[in-house]
């Protein structure tokens, strides 16, 4: 059999301290390169297995974004923001959440005694200008809690509707429509088992042997095909529930809320009352929306996020020098389980000892 070819080699000869240099500097990368699996016990020369690198892309090519640093960060944060309030429903959200920091935080000035020209004849006289002021922002900023508790009821009362027939009537077709619905956190059971190609373009006539019930319902509404080429896993169906509640429950705290401010006047209206259907009605909105974007994070550290052509060209150029991306949403090191870690130093540790023994 004829031996490899090996390219340079007469310029390797003529100059043997260059040849060293390079050989140490590929030596150097390979070290680079493999660093992290050797150092987390990946090889392991008894076995002959190896863990696959964490830095490594995925089958079909694809790797998470770079980590940013904080300018960065801040600057595509700025983009993204610009680009979003131009649109006419970023425009109105935009604006709706200024006036209710505004009027919110001209309220909380007031309730702070923060304008003692207004205390006349005292800080607490029904009829002093602070209690006045704080009587007409109160109506200002429940009316703009009603934008959201009323405006968004339709919607909220849909998703009960179909709730109730999934957990009542045990209606599949209903929880198809609200993973249709919520598509953009919420799996059906089954679902990760699709083939990672399709998504809402590209159906084709890949139901007709598949059970629907892995589908959201239109058919149209599946996710998009994940980047990854990995489909994130079911999302237990509590979690529906909890979010369609909460979310609910907001709705109704708000009707609370607007029948003490509109049906009381400031003499007789318990401040008590209006505080507590505040909180309550503030805190089932935000564990509504919590429970949806940590979902969403979870289906994207799974099936991946957009990559720029900045990005892409930093990660080839990283590449070529060497530089380790982790290929995570984070771009971190994944930090091990505790007991995992601690069986880990066990073992380090008892290595050691029959080394030294």
């Amino acid at each position: 059999m004829p031996a490899p070819s090996l390219p340079n080699t007469a310029s390797d000869d003529k100059n043997p301290s260059a040849s060293s240099s390079a050989s140490a500097a590929r030596a150097r990368q390979e070290i680079m390169t493999h660093a992290e699996p050797l150092s987390r016990g990946a090889t392991s020369a008894a076995t002959n297995t190896t863990e696959p690198s964490l830095s490594e892309p995925y089958e079909n090519g694809y790797h998470f974004p770079p980590r940013h640093s904080l300018k960065e960060s801040t600057q595509l944060g700025a983009i993204a923001f610009w680009n979003y309030a131009c649109t006419p429903l970023g425009f109105f959200v935009v604006l709706y959440g200024l006036l209710v920091v505004a009027w919110g935080g001209k309220l909380f000035l007031l309730l702070c005694n923060a304008a003692p020209a207004m205390c006349h004849p005292s800080c607490e006289h029904i009829d002093s200008p602070r209690r006045k002021w704080i009587e007409w922002d109160s109506q200002i900023v429940n009316a703009l809690f009603c934008v959201t508790g009323f405006g968004l009821a339709p919607w909220r009362f849909r998703d009960l509707f179909y709730l109730l027939r999934y957990r009542l009537g045990s209606e599949e077709e209903a929880l198809r429509h609200l993973a249709g619905i919520h598509r953009s956190w919420f799996r059906l059971q089954g679902s990760d088992r699709l083939p990672p190609r399709v998504g809402p373009q590209s159906t084709g006539d890949l139901f007709e042997d598949r059970p629907l019930a892995n589908v959201p319902s239109p058919e149209s509404k599946i996710p998009d095909a994940p980047l990854t080429g990995v489909r994130a896993g079911p999302t237990p169906v509590w979690k529906m529930d909890f979010v369609i509640w909460f979310m609910v429950s907001n709705t109704f705290l708000q009707c609370g809320l607007s029948g003490l401010m509109w049906g009381m006047n400031r003499y007789n209206r318990p401040a008590w009352g209006v505080g507590l259907l505040v909180a309550l009605a503030c805190g089932a909105a935000a564990t509504g929306g919590l429970m949806m974007f940590h979902e969403g994070k979870r289906v994207k550290r799974i099936e991946g996020v957009p990559v720029s052509d900045k990005d892409a060209e930093r990660l080839a150029r990283d590449k070529e020098l060497g530089v380790i991306h982790y290929n995570n949403i984070k771009d971190k090191k994944p930090k091990e389980k505790r007991k995992k870690r601690k069986a880990r130093e066990a073992e380090d540790k008892e290595a050691a000892q029959l080394s030294s023994a």
